[in-house]
Protein backbone atom coordinates (compact mmCIF):
# COMPACT_ATOMS: atom_id res chain seq x y z
CA UNK A 1 0.00 0.00 0.00
CA UNK A 2 1.03 3.34 -0.84
CA UNK A 3 1.16 6.32 2.05
CA UNK A 4 -1.70 7.77 0.76
CA UNK A 5 -3.43 4.84 1.24
CA UNK A 6 -2.60 4.06 4.07
CA UNK A 7 -3.80 7.36 5.60
CA UNK A 8 -7.17 6.73 3.74
CA UNK A 9 -7.44 3.47 5.67
CA UNK A 10 -6.30 5.11 8.94
CA UNK A 11 -8.28 7.82 8.39
CA UNK A 12 -11.42 5.87 7.73
CA UNK A 13 -11.06 3.60 10.47
CA UNK A 14 -10.77 6.87 13.08
CA UNK A 15 -14.00 8.02 11.36
CA UNK A 16 -15.94 4.98 11.85
CA UNK A 17 -14.82 4.53 15.31
CA UNK A 18 -15.45 8.37 16.31
CA UNK A 19 -19.13 7.96 14.71
CA UNK A 20 -19.60 4.61 16.78
CA UNK A 21 -18.17 6.30 20.04
CA UNK A 22 -20.63 9.33 19.49
CA UNK A 23 -23.44 7.35 18.70
CA UNK A 24 -23.20 4.26 21.18
CA UNK A 25 -21.61 6.26 24.13
CA UNK A 26 -22.12 9.87 23.97
CA UNK A 27 -25.67 9.90 22.57
CA UNK A 28 -26.86 6.93 24.15
CA UNK A 29 -28.79 8.78 26.97
CA UNK A 30 -30.92 11.71 25.89
CA UNK A 31 -28.90 13.95 28.92
CA UNK A 32 -28.03 17.61 28.72
CA UNK A 33 -24.52 17.81 28.12
CA UNK A 34 -22.63 19.63 31.48
CA UNK A 35 -20.06 21.99 30.80
CA UNK A 36 -17.38 19.58 31.97
CA UNK A 37 -18.48 17.41 29.89
CA UNK A 38 -18.68 19.44 26.65
CA UNK A 39 -14.88 21.03 27.52
CA UNK A 40 -13.56 17.37 27.65
CA UNK A 41 -15.19 16.18 24.57
CA UNK A 42 -13.95 19.44 22.89
CA UNK A 43 -10.50 19.09 23.63
CA UNK A 44 -10.73 15.13 22.58
CA UNK A 45 -12.44 15.92 19.18
CA UNK A 46 -9.44 19.04 18.69
CA UNK A 47 -7.17 16.37 19.82
CA UNK A 48 -8.27 14.11 17.30
CA UNK A 49 -8.15 16.09 14.50
CA UNK A 50 -4.75 17.76 15.26
CA UNK A 51 -3.60 13.90 15.98
CA UNK A 52 -4.62 13.19 13.14
CA UNK A 53 -2.40 15.80 11.33
CA UNK A 54 1.04 14.72 13.16
CA UNK A 55 0.36 11.28 11.51
CA UNK A 56 -0.11 12.94 8.20
CA UNK A 57 3.00 14.49 8.85
CA UNK A 58 4.60 11.30 9.21
CA UNK A 59 2.93 9.62 6.37
CA UNK A 60 2.51 12.74 3.69
CA UNK A 61 5.38 15.12 5.10
CA UNK A 62 5.51 18.13 6.38
CA UNK A 63 4.18 20.26 3.75
CA UNK A 64 0.80 18.54 3.39
CA UNK A 65 0.53 18.02 7.33
CA UNK A 66 0.53 22.17 7.30
CA UNK A 67 -1.96 21.92 4.53
CA UNK A 68 -4.11 19.75 6.63
CA UNK A 69 -3.71 21.68 9.67
CA UNK A 70 -4.61 25.17 7.91
CA UNK A 71 -7.50 23.96 6.45
CA UNK A 72 -9.14 22.38 9.99
CA UNK A 73 -8.53 25.49 12.03
CA UNK A 74 -10.25 27.43 8.83
CA UNK A 75 -13.02 25.18 9.02
CA UNK A 76 -13.19 24.78 12.46
CA UNK A 77 -13.35 28.51 13.00
CA UNK A 78 -16.22 28.73 10.65
CA UNK A 79 -17.94 26.15 12.30
CA UNK A 80 -18.53 28.83 15.46
CA UNK A 81 -20.77 30.17 12.73
CA UNK A 82 -22.56 27.09 12.70
CA UNK A 83 -23.29 27.15 15.59
CA UNK A 84 -24.77 30.35 16.34
CA UNK A 85 -27.37 29.75 13.93
CA UNK A 86 -27.93 26.10 15.51
CA UNK A 87 -28.66 27.90 18.63
CA UNK A 88 -31.32 30.36 16.63
CA UNK A 89 -33.33 27.01 14.95
CA UNK A 90 -33.46 25.32 18.35
CA UNK A 91 -34.67 28.31 20.16
CA UNK A 92 -37.04 28.70 17.01
CA UNK A 93 -38.63 25.11 17.41
CA UNK A 94 -38.53 25.36 21.16
CA UNK A 95 -36.47 22.06 21.40
CA UNK A 96 -36.16 20.41 24.52
CA UNK A 97 -32.63 20.07 26.13
CA UNK A 98 -33.38 16.22 26.55
CA UNK A 99 -33.31 15.30 22.52
CA UNK A 100 -30.93 18.46 21.43
CA UNK A 101 -27.90 15.87 21.85
CA UNK A 102 -29.46 12.93 19.42
CA UNK A 103 -30.82 15.78 17.09
CA UNK A 104 -27.72 17.03 16.92
CA UNK A 105 -26.15 13.87 16.02
CA UNK A 106 -28.64 12.96 13.65
CA UNK A 107 -28.44 16.25 12.31
CA UNK A 108 -24.29 16.22 11.84
CA UNK A 109 -23.97 12.92 10.68
CA UNK A 110 -26.00 13.85 7.62
CA UNK A 111 -24.21 17.18 7.42
CA UNK A 112 -21.43 14.80 6.81
CA UNK A 113 -22.49 12.73 3.85
CA UNK A 114 -23.75 16.03 2.17
CA UNK A 115 -20.79 17.60 2.84
CA UNK A 116 -19.08 14.41 1.30
CA UNK A 117 -21.43 14.64 -1.78
CA UNK A 118 -20.67 18.57 -1.84
CA UNK A 119 -16.33 18.48 -2.19
CA UNK A 120 -16.46 15.21 -4.45
CA UNK A 121 -18.65 17.31 -7.05
CA UNK A 122 -16.44 20.61 -5.98
CA UNK A 123 -12.96 18.94 -6.89
CA UNK A 124 -14.46 16.94 -9.84
CA UNK A 125 -15.70 20.42 -11.44
CA UNK A 126 -11.75 21.80 -10.66
CA UNK A 127 -10.39 18.78 -12.23
CA UNK A 128 -12.51 19.25 -15.58
CA UNK A 129 -12.55 23.17 -15.45
CA UNK A 130 -9.42 24.89 -13.70
CA UNK A 131 -10.75 28.23 -14.36
CA UNK A 132 -13.54 27.45 -11.54
CA UNK A 133 -10.29 28.26 -9.23
CA UNK A 134 -10.90 32.01 -10.67
CA UNK A 135 -14.67 31.98 -10.01
CA UNK A 136 -13.92 30.59 -6.27
CA UNK A 137 -11.50 32.98 -5.66
CA UNK A 138 -13.53 36.31 -6.58
CA UNK A 139 -16.24 34.48 -4.83
CA UNK A 140 -14.11 34.50 -1.94
CA UNK A 141 -13.32 37.98 -1.95
CA UNK A 142 -16.74 38.91 -2.31
CA UNK A 143 -17.75 36.97 0.89
CA UNK A 144 -15.02 37.81 2.80
CA UNK A 145 -15.73 42.00 1.96
CA UNK A 146 -19.60 41.14 2.81
CA UNK A 147 -19.42 39.26 5.84
CA UNK A 148 -16.49 42.29 7.01
CA UNK A 149 -18.83 45.04 6.29
CA UNK A 150 -22.27 43.02 7.29
CA UNK A 151 -24.15 44.29 10.21
CA UNK A 152 -23.85 42.41 12.99
CA UNK A 153 -27.70 42.81 14.16
CA UNK A 154 -28.86 40.55 11.21
CA UNK A 155 -29.60 37.41 12.03
CA UNK A 156 -30.66 34.38 10.41
CA UNK A 157 -34.13 33.71 10.77
CA UNK A 158 -35.46 30.12 11.02
CA UNK A 159 -38.99 31.04 9.87
CA UNK A 160 -38.00 33.00 6.92
CA UNK A 161 -35.77 29.60 5.73
CA UNK A 162 -36.19 28.64 2.14
CA UNK A 163 -35.79 25.11 3.65
CA UNK A 164 -38.04 25.60 6.71
CA UNK A 165 -40.82 27.12 3.89
CA UNK A 166 -39.86 24.45 1.26
CA UNK A 167 -40.54 21.53 4.08
CA UNK A 168 -43.87 23.71 5.35
CA UNK A 169 -45.29 23.43 1.44
CA UNK A 170 -44.64 19.80 0.15
CA UNK A 171 -44.42 17.90 4.22
CA UNK A 172 -47.56 17.34 6.65
CA UNK A 173 -45.26 19.30 9.58
CA UNK A 174 -46.49 19.67 13.20
CA UNK A 175 -44.83 21.79 15.29
CA UNK A 176 -45.07 19.43 18.32
CA UNK A 177 -41.51 17.33 19.34
CA UNK A 178 -43.41 14.17 19.31
CA UNK A 179 -42.01 13.35 22.82
CA UNK A 180 -38.52 12.42 21.35
CA UNK A 181 -40.23 11.22 17.80
CA UNK A 182 -39.49 12.05 14.31
CA UNK A 183 -42.54 10.90 12.80
CA UNK A 184 -46.48 10.77 14.76
CA UNK A 185 -49.91 10.08 13.25
CA UNK A 186 -52.14 13.16 13.60
CA UNK A 187 -55.97 12.27 12.75
CA UNK A 188 -55.01 9.25 11.15
CA UNK A 189 -52.09 9.97 8.99
CA UNK A 190 -48.76 10.74 9.52
CA UNK A 191 -46.99 13.89 10.03
CA UNK A 192 -43.41 14.67 10.42
CA UNK A 193 -42.60 16.50 13.61
CA UNK A 194 -40.69 19.72 14.65
CA UNK A 195 -37.04 17.36 15.75
CA UNK A 196 -37.77 15.97 11.94
CA UNK A 197 -37.22 19.78 10.74
CA UNK A 198 -34.47 20.68 12.83
CA UNK A 199 -32.67 17.76 11.81
CA UNK A 200 -33.38 19.06 7.73
CA UNK A 201 -32.48 22.56 8.91
CA UNK A 202 -29.37 21.71 10.45
CA UNK A 203 -27.78 19.37 7.39
CA UNK A 204 -28.80 21.70 4.99
CA UNK A 205 -27.85 25.37 7.02
CA UNK A 206 -23.73 23.85 7.52
CA UNK A 207 -24.05 22.69 3.41
CA UNK A 208 -24.72 26.86 3.02
CA UNK A 209 -21.65 27.56 5.36
CA UNK A 210 -19.92 24.68 3.26
CA UNK A 211 -19.86 27.07 0.05
CA UNK A 212 -17.59 29.09 1.57
CA UNK A 213 -15.49 26.78 3.58
CA UNK A 214 -15.08 24.55 0.77
CA UNK A 215 -13.73 26.92 -1.68
CA UNK A 216 -11.46 28.23 0.89
CA UNK A 217 -9.73 24.50 1.45
CA UNK A 218 -9.11 24.69 -2.11
CA UNK A 219 -7.54 27.85 -1.93
CA UNK A 220 -5.05 26.63 0.87
CA UNK A 221 -4.51 23.08 -0.72
CA UNK A 222 -5.80 21.12 -3.79
CA UNK A 223 -4.68 18.17 -2.37
CA UNK A 224 -8.24 16.07 -1.81
CA UNK A 225 -6.76 14.20 1.18
CA UNK A 226 -6.42 17.44 3.20
CA UNK A 227 -10.30 18.35 1.71
CA UNK A 228 -11.98 15.67 2.78
CA UNK A 229 -10.24 14.99 5.81
CA UNK A 230 -10.10 18.53 7.19
CA UNK A 231 -13.63 18.83 6.89
CA UNK A 232 -15.06 16.00 8.61
CA UNK A 233 -12.79 16.38 11.38
CA UNK A 234 -14.26 19.87 11.86
CA UNK A 235 -17.68 19.14 11.76
CA UNK A 236 -17.06 15.84 14.02
CA UNK A 237 -16.69 18.02 16.52
CA UNK A 238 -19.38 20.50 16.51
CA UNK A 239 -21.82 18.56 18.80
CA UNK A 240 -20.19 18.91 21.64
CA UNK A 241 -18.30 22.23 20.23
CA UNK A 242 -22.41 23.43 20.30
CA UNK A 243 -23.04 22.58 24.15
CA UNK A 244 -19.84 23.95 24.92
CA UNK A 245 -20.31 27.45 23.38
CA UNK A 246 -24.12 28.16 22.75
CA UNK A 247 -23.64 30.74 25.82
CA UNK A 248 -21.04 32.66 24.60
CA UNK A 249 -20.87 32.23 21.03
CA UNK A 250 -22.54 35.77 20.72
CA UNK A 251 -19.58 37.28 22.54
CA UNK A 252 -17.15 36.94 19.84
CA UNK A 253 -18.57 39.92 18.03
CA UNK A 254 -15.27 40.35 15.74
CA UNK A 255 -14.71 36.61 15.02
CA UNK A 256 -16.42 37.09 11.63
CA UNK A 257 -14.35 40.20 10.99
CA UNK A 258 -11.29 38.03 11.64
CA UNK A 259 -12.83 34.89 8.80
CA UNK A 260 -13.37 37.45 6.67
CA UNK A 261 -10.27 38.70 6.71
CA UNK A 262 -9.01 35.50 6.08
CA UNK A 263 -11.44 34.24 3.20
CA UNK A 264 -10.54 37.49 1.32
CA UNK A 265 -6.65 36.56 1.68
CA UNK A 266 -7.47 32.76 0.48
CA UNK A 267 -9.41 34.30 -2.37
CA UNK A 268 -6.41 36.99 -3.59
CA UNK A 269 -3.86 33.91 -3.27
CA UNK A 270 -6.20 32.19 -5.53
CA UNK A 271 -6.46 34.83 -8.15
CA UNK A 272 -2.74 35.59 -7.90
CA UNK A 273 -1.58 31.91 -7.82
CA UNK A 274 0.44 31.77 -10.77
CA UNK A 275 2.35 34.75 -10.25
CA UNK A 276 2.57 33.95 -6.07
CA UNK A 277 4.04 30.39 -7.21
CA UNK A 278 6.90 31.88 -9.38
CA UNK A 279 7.90 33.99 -6.32
CA UNK A 280 7.42 32.29 -2.76
CA UNK A 281 7.71 28.29 -2.69
CA UNK A 282 5.00 26.02 -1.96
CA UNK A 283 6.22 25.08 1.82
CA UNK A 284 6.71 28.98 2.09
CA UNK A 285 2.91 29.38 0.94
CA UNK A 286 1.63 26.98 3.44
CA UNK A 287 3.69 28.12 6.06
CA UNK A 288 2.07 32.24 5.21
CA UNK A 289 -1.36 30.78 5.25
CA UNK A 290 -1.36 28.79 8.39
CA UNK A 291 -0.13 32.11 10.17
CA UNK A 292 -2.56 34.65 8.41
CA UNK A 293 -5.15 31.94 9.76
CA UNK A 294 -4.15 31.50 13.72
CA UNK A 295 -3.24 35.74 13.36
CA UNK A 296 -6.57 36.50 12.18
CA UNK A 297 -8.98 33.69 14.02
CA UNK A 298 -6.77 34.26 17.33
CA UNK A 299 -6.76 37.70 17.46
CA UNK A 300 -10.88 38.43 16.56
CA UNK A 301 -11.63 36.20 19.58
CA UNK A 302 -8.99 37.79 21.91
CA UNK A 303 -10.03 41.46 20.58
CA UNK A 304 -13.82 40.40 20.99
CA UNK A 305 -13.12 38.87 24.65
CA UNK A 306 -10.90 42.09 25.65
CA UNK A 307 -14.00 44.65 23.69
CA UNK A 308 -16.55 42.75 25.37
CA UNK A 309 -15.13 42.59 29.05
CA UNK A 310 -14.25 46.57 28.80
CA UNK A 311 -18.23 47.27 28.15
CA UNK A 312 -19.04 45.68 31.22
CA UNK A 313 -20.08 47.65 34.51
CA UNK A 314 -17.50 47.69 37.18
CA UNK A 315 -19.27 45.24 39.30
CA UNK A 316 -19.00 42.89 36.91
CA UNK A 317 -15.81 43.11 35.84
CA UNK A 318 -14.50 42.49 38.94
CA UNK A 319 -16.23 39.26 38.97
CA UNK A 320 -14.32 38.21 35.64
Amino acid sequence: MTHTQITYLVFGIVLVLAIILDLGLLSRKSNTMTMRQALLQTLFWVSLGLGFGAFVWYEEGKTTALEYISAYLMEWSLSIDNIFVFVLIFGFFKVREAFIPRVLLIGILMAIVLRVLFITVGVELVNRFHWILYLFGVFLVYTGFNMFTSNQDEEFSPADSKVYRFLKRYLPITLSDGNGRYFIRYRGRPVYTALFVVIVMLATTDVVFALDSIPAVMGISRNVLVIYTSNIFAVLGLRSLFFLLRGAVTKFDYLQQGIAIVLVFIGIKMLGEELVSTVVDKSTQVLLSLGVIVTCITGSILYSVYHNKKGLPPEIKEQT
